[in-house]
């Protein structure tokens, strides 16, 4: 007996991103059609180091940001064609994507 297949995801890390910037990516993936259901967008914001220390040390580094585009074995060529419009919307910010990895 087989159960439903399992969803998969891209993630694309998004390295030296800073907050304002990722909202605004998400901002625009969230009103464009092409993320729409079947597709979910998870996403992670970039963390700043977090400075807690006299003289600047900090006790956690800075936290990549992050956005996975999850989608079911049958929506992969939706997948695909919105993998395409995220790198579109990433440049028009001038992010750059620092990696891309999928299962």
């Amino acid at each position: 007996m087989t159960g439903p297949a399992l969803p998969s995801g891209i993630r694309f890390a998004l390295e030296g991103i800073d907050e304002i910037t990722f909202h605004k990516v998400l901002r625009d993936l969230m009103k464009d059609p092409a993320f729409a259901r079947p597709l979910q967008i998870q996403a992670q914001p970039p963390k700043p180091p977090r400075s807690q220390q006299p003289g600047g040390t900090t006790d956690r580094p800075e936290e990549a940001g992050a956005l996975t585009l999850v989608f079911g074995p049958e929506d992969r060529e939706l997948a695909l064609s919105a993998m395409q419009r995220l790198k579109t919307i990433m440049l028009r910010y001038g992010v750059q994507i620092d990696s891309v990895w999928t299962p």
